[in-house]
């Protein structure tokens, strides 16, 4: 009793110090530890959504589980948001490289710009491609993606041990065959040897396939493909040095599932290429 009554006296003097009533003292309290809470849930969601995808972003993880929010009732805001990941050193600091893959001194034909000024508003409009590194202790892997510039879905992949234009090949033939009848996209590359050699050209002039290639600023000509490389290298892991080629195989093919069925897009209004190439099509 003489506890309890020492800390109502202490209560009162505190609310009498802070200028507020002794309901709002406990209101106040009770927000406070309410708040405490939503931000221990907040924190759990978001690093269960970090297990899948390591380095997503904060907006990009933050409309991942808005529906998880709501469920337990739990609003917040961006600024809010991006204070909690601060305080709790969850906030993604991202590092950039880029090692040449493109050879543009060849004897092959060129084409020109057909993507500069178009705008896709459909699947199977236009594909852009471009080829990235994966480093192993074995050595280096090569991997060629094809994306639709519409859904931003990867559609065609293969990662293999040389610069040659066979993985550029395969990457096209898986590519080709998710194309819808009827569809004739503007094939978009660089002026790398791969994209410009006589069997890749022989093959998509089989398909009727318009071709298009960067012209001067090829870094700003292709941005769409080469931002695809860089999410792939520093949102899934493909950045990293693997043990062995077999094992950067798997990564790359958790790596485009995860692209392509869970990352939403600003660009795709939050949704992910997967949803966007289905209803599109």
């Amino acid at each position: 009793m003489k506890d309890q009554n020492s800390q109502t006296i202490t209560v009162s003097g505190l609310c009498m110090e802070l200028g507020m009533s002794r309901q709002n003292y406990y209101k106040t309290k009770r927000r406070r530890q309410i708040r405490q809470v939503n931000e221990s849930f907040i924190v759990h969601q978001v690093k269960t959504e970090r297990l899948l995808q390591p380095m997503l972003g904060g907006r990009k993880v933050l409309d991942r589980i808005q529906g998880s929010l709501a469920a337990e009732g739990i609003e917040i805001g961006r600024d809010r948001f991006f204070d909690v990941l601060r305080r709790q050193n969850l906030l993604i600091i991202r590092k950039r490289n880029r090692t040449r893959t493109t050879n543009s001194m060849h004897r092959f034909p060129v084409y020109k710009n057909l993507f500069k000024d178009f705008i896709a508003d459909g699947t199977g409009q236009a594909w852009v491609s471009d080829i990235t590194y994966i480093r192993t202790q074995e050595g280096f892997l090569y991997l060629s993606l094809i994306t639709d510039a519409f859904s931003r879905k990867i559609i065609g992949y293969d990662a293999g041990d040389s610069l040659e234009a066979t993985g550029c090949i395969k990457s096209l033939k898986k590519a080709l065959r998710q194309l819808s009848k009827g569809d004739r996209p503007i094939h978009h590359s660089d002026r790398g040897s791969q994209y410009c050699c006589h069997d890749y050209i022989k093959l998509l002039k089989q398909k009727k396939i318009k071709i298009s290639m960067t012209e001067e600023n090829h870094c700003y000509e292709n941005a769409m493909a080469e931002r695809v490389n860089g999410i792939l290298k520093h949102e899934y892991g493909l950045k990293e040095t693997f043990k062995t080629k077999k094992q950067a195989v798997i990564a790359i093919r958790q790596g485009i599932r995860l692209y392509n069925e869970f990352r939403p897009h600003y660009m795709l209004k939050m949704k992910t290429p997967m949803e966007v190439h289905a209803l599109a099509a």
